[in-house]
């Protein structure tokens, strides 16, 4: 699995570096470093929104914030690998 994270100057402000922190935490708690690539990306065109742009695979762009990170790990990762 490819997850992206948004690292662009809007996603940046709503503290992207934490949520890779968070990403990268859980990876290596669940023993997934094998199994999935955590990777920075520019702009995804949601600026918009409400949290940090994430893409995960090739799938649709989400808003994750530390408060559903967990939430959308478990349904995004967890359920899918």
């Amino acid at each position: 699995m490819k997850i992206q994270i948004c690292i662009g100057s809007s996603c940046h402000l709503k503290d992207s570096r934490e949520l890779i922190e968070l990403f990268q935490k859980s990876i290596k708690e669940n023993n997934l470093e094998n199994q999935v690539a955590l990777m920075g990306s520019f702009c995804m065109g949601k600026c918009s929104n409400d949290g940090v742009s994430v893409r995960f695979d090739e799938g649709e762009v989400c808003s994750i914030t530390k408060e559903n990170f967990y939430k959308n790990f478990y349904e995004k990762v967890i359920k899918r690998v």
